[in-house]
């Protein structure tokens, strides 16, 4: 979950309007019985809090002069499913499977995972989408793979860590940006993990100046080599990112992922992430190795639509080619600016390539926040 930022290109921007609708019907739901929500900048209006068990759709609609960002809170205060980016002036459908239990709905206008909540109460037993076993034989086959990027962010962050120890700048240079594809493939499930996230992963241009002095991770030693120019006297930031990460790994096995909250929603937030972050050069402000971080989350998102393609092939045909061939041409475009087993540093990448990468996953991005509705039907 990352504060937003102004986004460089409108084909950017469009992104986060990607389910356009108005609102029409009662007060409570439209006429296909989703759940009316008004987001502002200081309000969270949920028309209906007493919800039945299984899908539900939310209506959203940026009311506010902010970005938002729409969550779903279990009674342990983690996130169940979220949906970034919805702009201003926006209305947005987002598609949760809501287990019986108490929830609390959070509109953050801005982004920052902070903002007024309502409480929602669900109940009965409602249309599981797992009980489609090709749905649950999908989620199993995404805990698997997470558990392989997993494995392999901390096999390759071992070796950047050993560089930084070792006070090798052009070592760990080099190593740095493999060692967070893994971490990019699977953000959204390693930030089900709300308290490590921020610990190896927060950029500097988004902390608070009271904690700058707590910043650590893959981009403070970022900024360390590239802008610095050393690597030594970093070795407690390098051992607690590693730690962090082992730490990470051994949540996993009680980790339990929704076809529908967690792979189909959590494909569309990789997505944001190429957006607000890649796109626009800001998330490797100083290596700028964004592409391969774009790569890892375009993979990513492909992964998840790849597991779940039975079923939307059944589904919704169209959406399955239309999904199949936006994911081959922003493949096909990043493949322009591969550099060996790399890519081109960002900053010598153009306004129009730019340009062109973000219409690119804007156009991806559309149909791909249908993902969840289709899964869930």
């Amino acid at each position: 979950m990352r504060p937003a930022h102004v986004l460089a290109f409108a084909g950017v921007t469009a992104l986060s309007l990607s389910v356009l609708a108005g609102c029409g019907g009662d007060d409570k739901a439209d006429a296909s019985g989703a759940v009316k929500v008004t987001a502002s900048d200081d309000k969270c209006e949920v028309a209906k809090k007493d919800l039945p068990a299984g899908k539900t759709t939310f209506k959203v609609t940026n009311k506010g002069g902010k970005p938002n960002e729409f969550e779903i809170l279990k009674s342990d205060g983690k996130i169940l499913s979220e949906r970034e980016n919805i702009g201003p002036g926006t209305t947005v459908d987002f598609v949760v499977n809501l287990p019986a239990g108490a929830y609390k709905a959070l509109c953050s206008a801005g982004q920052t995972g902070k903002g007024p909540t309502q409480d929602l109460t669900v109940s009965g037993t409602g249309a599981a989408t797992g009980t489609d076993p090709r749905l649950a034989q999908a989620a199993t086959d995404y805990k698997a793979y997470v558990t392989v990027k997993v494995d392999d962010t901390l096999a390759k962050t071992g070796e950047f860590v050993a560089a930084v120890k070792a006070g090798d700048v052009a070592k760990a240079k080099e190593l740095y940006a493999p060692s967070r594809v893994g971490w990019e493939t699977i953000e959204p499930v390693a930030e089900k993990f709300g308290d490590i996230d921020p610990k190896v992963d927060a950029r500097e241009a988004d902390l608070k100046p009271d904690e700058k002095a707590a910043w650590g991770g893959w981009h403070y030693l970022e900024k360390q080599l590239w802008k610095d120019g050393k690597a030594k006297g970093n070795d407690k930031i390098a051992d607690e990112l590693m730690a962090n990460l082992e730490t990470l790994k051994s949540r996993l096995p009680g980790l339990t992922l929704d076809p529908v909250n967690d792979m189909a929603g959590g494909a569309k937030e990789l997505l944001d992430e190429v957006a607000t972050g890649k796109v626009t050069g800001e998330e490797e402000a100083f290596s700028h190795t964004d592409l391969v971080d774009f790569k890892a989350n375009v993979d990513g998102a492909e992964k998840v639509y790849t597991l779940l393609k039975p079923v939307v092939q059944e589904k919704d045909a169209a959406l399955a080619k239309e999904l199949d061939d936006n994911f081959a041409a922003v493949q096909t475009l990043l493949k322009k600016h591969e550099k060996g087993d790399t890519y081109v540093s960002y900053d010598k990448v153009g306004k129009a390539d730019r340009k062109e990468l973000a219409d690119a996953v804007n156009a991806l991005g559309e149909p791909l926040s249908k993902l969840g509705g289709v899964v869930a039907k």
